[in-house]
C-alpha cells in the first residue's frame, strides 16, 4: 500500500469513479470534485475520501478546491483532469455559445487545474498531473468540432506542461481514450460486438495508476488506450 493524495476533477459515474476507487485502493486519500457535489457523496463515502464542488471553468474555484484539499488531506501527489463537455452539431449548426462552453470545460479548465496542481508540486519537485483526452484530440471528425477543438487544445497544453515541468520533477501525461467507455449508453454496442468493443473504466483507471507509479527515469508523456476490437 502507498500513501499520498489524489485529486480527480470530473468524477462522474464512469471513469472518474473508477479512478477514485483505484487510487483509494492503493492507499491514497482521494478528493473527488465536480459541479454537482451531491452526486459525489456516495463515492466519497465508498472510497473514504472527500467530495468538493468545483466549476473547472472558474480559476478561483479551482484554486479554492486545491486549497481545501491541502487543508483537509494534504498536498496533492497526483491530479487528474477528467472534465469535458460535448454538444453535437455540424459546422453550420453550432451555436458559438455551445462552442465556447465546450472549450471552457474541455481546455481552459485544464489550464486552471494544471496551474493549481503545478503550484503545489513544483516546489516539492514531485507530482503527477494527468489529462483525459480522446480520439478527437488527434483528428477532427465531421460534426465533432465542439469536442475536437478543446481536446486538441488540451493535448497541446499537456505537451507544453510536460516539457516545462518535467525537468522540475513533475510528470505530466495525456491519455488518449480511443473508443467508447463502457456505460449504459455503450451497452447496445457491447451487446452487438461483445465486451471487447468498449473500454472498461477499471482497466483505464489501472493505466492511470501505472502512469502515476512510473519511475522518473522512464516517464510516458502520451498514452493511447483502446479496446482490442477498435479500428485505428
Amino acid at each position: 500500500m502507498t500513501s499520498g493524495v489524489a485529486v480527480v476533477l470530473g468524477a462522474g459515474p464512469g471513469l472518474g469513479a473508477a479512478l477514485a476507487r483505484r487510487f483509494a485502493a492503493a492507499g491514497l486519500a482521494v478528493a473527488v470534485a465536480r459541479r454537482q457535489v451531491d452526486a459525489l457523496e456516495r463515492l466519497a463515502g465508498e472510497t473514504g475520501g472527500r467530495a468538493y464542488a468545483c466549476d473547472a471553468t472558474d480559476a478561483a474555484a479551482v484554486e479554492t478546491l486545491f486549497e481545501n484539499v491541502e487543508r483537509d488531506l494534504g498536498p496533492p501527489d497526483v491530479a487528474v483532469y477528467n472534465a469535458g463537455a460535448y454538444r453535437p452539431g455540424g459546422i453550420l449548426e453550432i451555436d458559438p455559445a455551445d462552442f465556447e462552453l465546450c472549450w471552457r470545460i474541455g481546455c481552459l479548465g485544464g489550464l486552471h487545474f494544471g496551474q493549481a496542481a503545478a503550484r503545489r508540486m513544483v516546489g516539492r519537485g514531485a507530482g503527477t498531473i494527468l489529462f483525459t483526452g480522446a480520439t478527437a484530440a488527434l483528428r477532427g471528425g465531421a460534426r465533432f468540432a465542439n469536442l475536437a477543438v478543446p481536446k486538441f487544445g488540451l493535448r497541446a497544453l499537456a505537451q507544453s506542461m510536460a516539457r516545462e515541468l518535467g525537468p522540475q520533477g513533475v510528470h505530466v501525461a495525456h491519455v488518449v481514450i480511443d473508443g467508447q467507455i463502457a456505460s449504459e449508453r455503450a451497452g447496445h454496442r457491447a451487446e452487438q460486438r461483445g465486451a471487447d468493443a468498449v473500454l472498461a473504466p477499471e482497466a483505464i483507471a489501472e493505466a492511470y495508476y501505472q502512469l502515476y507509479r512510473q519511475p522518473r527515469s522512464a516517464w510516458t508523456q502520451e498514452l493511447d488506450l483502446r479496446p482490442c476490437l477498435e479500428k485505428f
